[in-house]
């Protein structure tokens, strides 16, 4: 080992300047080793609890400004578990859609038999698809990376695990105060815009839960159309692993 006494004195200025420069990088090193993973993370648990029940909102809109409204009741456990029930309109009720991981099934009353459905495809019609109604934390189905920062806001390059997830690429800009959303480019592999989704209105929850309340939507894709949803209750609540199954959905309306 060699001993600061029998250095020179260059190497001993050397050596002093080597052993600053260490400690200021473990000083900074801390305050940005926040990756993009680790935004999304927060992105998730900041927008819903790991395990909830929700009521929501669903507004379709023309370009004539006609509306179809529905409203449905919803529970999730996990990364990877989603039920949605309607409570209405009338013509709806009592449909259920199940997702688990990337499968998708609609049960519809009148049918008994659940029925399989994609997510680019839509129960409500509209802009958004079953991929946005039953939409499972980010960090479940995107690796993120920081593609830009500024004072306010990160901006992340997120890229999807598999092929199966509905959009190949998220642009995301977080608000860095409350470390939510504020906007959602969502792109096909092709690097077409399919959407962009706008993440508004921010309020109280309860449980800690301060999130946006209004999110939005439209298309180049369905000009002159948008989508709505509103937020209306989000609530911790655990649940049993058999809700999630095709055999619980005509029971859906039990949990309420």
């Amino acid at each position: 080992m060699i001993c600061c006494k029998v250095l020179s004195k260059p190497l001993k200025i050397f050596f002093n300047f080597l052993v600053q420069m260490i400690l200021i990088m473990l000083l900074v090193i801390p305050a940005t080793a926040l990756d993009g993973n680790a935004i999304l993370l927060q992105v998730d648990r900041n927008l819903q609890p790991e395990s909830y029940e929700m009521y929501r909102k669903l507004i379709n809109i023309e370009p004539d400004g006609s509306k179809k409204e529905y409203v449905l009741y919803t529970v999730k456990k996990g990364q990877d578990k989603m039920v949605a029930l309607f409570l209405s309109p009338a013509s709806e009720k009592g449909r259920a859609t199940l997702r688990l991981g990337d499968n998708m099934w609609l049960y519809i009353p009148s049918v008994g038999k659940p029925l399989r459905i994609t997510s680019l495809q839509s129960v409500v019609g509209g802009v958004f698809n079953n991929s946005d109604i039953l939409r499972l934390d980010y960090r479940a189905e995107y690796n993120a990376t920081i593609f830009e920062e500024t004072a306010d806001t990160y901006t992340l390059d997120c890229k999807a695990k598999t092929s199966s997830v509905a959009y190949d690429r998220l642009k995301m800009g977080v608000d860095k105060k409350t470390m939510v959303p504020v906007t959602i480019e969502c792109y096909a592999a092709s690097g077409m815009l399919i959407k962009t989704l706008y993440y508004k209105d921010t309020k109280a929850f309860g449980d800690n839960l301060l999130r946006p309340s209004v999110l939005e939507t439209d298309s180049p894709l369905y000009k002159g159309y948008k989508s709505v949803m509103l937020y209306a209750k989000i609530t911790k609540k655990e649940l049993a692993d058999e809700v999630f199954t095709l055999n619980y959905l005509p029971r859906v309306d039990e949990l309420r």
